[in-house]
């Protein structure tokens, strides 16, 4: 069971002990970071930072090597580094939707777009329901509101250990009706040199263009002979990838795995995401800010369903009250 009476989520990690001693948070000189909270956990040569914010991933260190391009104590995400996405990932067309005779207006935060963007509790301050020296718990309820009239309560555990880094998430519908719901993860990969130099593994049949009517389901395009097949491990060179996988290959373990390599130093870095998760969003960090992050990383999205899944209704969940999702990922290297 995960802390707080939540079952540990499907492929997830045992309790952690509430015993051992807090780590120290993160450095903050004189004010708290803009990211809240800095929950530091470790184990042997990984380090993981979560912050209180989001419940985003600001660090990840994986046998003493970076493997996550996050950013800075004294700045707030950028660009969706490491943040949480729900009840929705990715976009929204003009942040308006209907479900169960429910009409909704989220925020339009892309606005140079028309979209609503990454979920609604990624600015959230999120309450720490554990901390030991290898693990950290933290949850949020997101309340009814005008952009969403139904009540979720999160919560994620991030752990580290022989394996790496596990992400184990669960979403409960504490409400009265049924709620319309998906999530996403937002890690950027970066193995300290450039993505034209890396190579790119994603195990995925399709992809997804984004139709022109938001209000209908994308159409599965298959990878074969295209430029977007990455089936077959091979450089990212000069594509430009900001795209919508699925179909995605699995092993006896129902995982799918992404593997970025660095092939001149020998490094790589694995995604993994259990059968929770159908999609995955490949984005090589062109249209970041400042301009010095271009491309010097490739994020690697989990996600439920495709973009503006409220809309459409593609592989959007509804959880009736009382019931919960659980979803888990993680990173390895090699």
């Amino acid at each position: 069971m995960l802390p707080g009476g939540h079952p540990t989520p499907r492929g997830g990690h045992p309790e952690p002990s509430t015993t051992t001693t807090r780590p120290e948070a993160g450095p903050v000189v004189g004010r708290t970071p803009p990211s809240g909270r800095q929950h530091r956990i470790t184990w042997r040569d990984h380090e993981a930072v979560v912050t209180q914010v989001g419940a985003g991933l600001r660090e990840c260190v994986l046998d003493g090597r970076p493997v996550v391009d996050g950013f800075d104590v004294d700045e707030r995400a950028p660009d969706g580094r490491g943040q949480v996405l729900a009840p929705f990932p990715n976009r929204l067309a003009g942040g308006r939707y209907t479900f169960g005779g429910r009409t909704c207006q989220v925020a339009v935060d892309e606005p140079e777009r028309g979209n609503a963007i990454h979920g609604m509790v990624r600015w959230l301050d999120w309450t720490e329901v554990s901390w030991t020296e290898h693990d950290v718990v933290l949850g949020c309820v997101l309340r009814p509101q005008p952009g969403y009239a139904w009540e979720l309560t999160l919560q994620l555990g991030y752990h580290l250990s022989a394996e790496g880094l596990t992400v184990a998430s669960s979403v409960r519908n504490t409400g009265v009706e049924p709620a319309p719901f998906g999530m996403g993860f937002h890690p950027y990969l970066g193995l300290g040199v450039p993505v034209d130099a890396l190579e790119l593994l994603v195990p995925a049949q399709t992809h997804f263009p984004v139709p022109a009517d938001r209000d209908e389901r994308p159409t599965p395009v298959d990878v074969t002979g295209s430029h977007l097949d990455f089936r077959t491990p091979r450089a990212v060179g000069p594509e430009i990838l900001d795209t919508v996988f699925g179909e995605l290959a699995r092993g006896d373990d129902g995982r799918a795995v992404v593997h970025l390599a660095d092939p001149v130093g020998g490094q790589g870095v694995r995604l993994w995401v259990d059968d929770a998760f159908g999609y995955l969003m490949v984005y090589t960090a062109d249209g970041v800010e400042p301009a010095e992050r271009r491309r010097r990383s490739v994020a690697i999205e989990p996600m439920t369903c495709p973009p503006h899944a409220l809309r459409s209704g593609a592989d959007l969940v509804t959880l009736e009250p009382g019931a919960t999702w659980r979803g888990t990922w993680g990173l390895a290297t090699g």
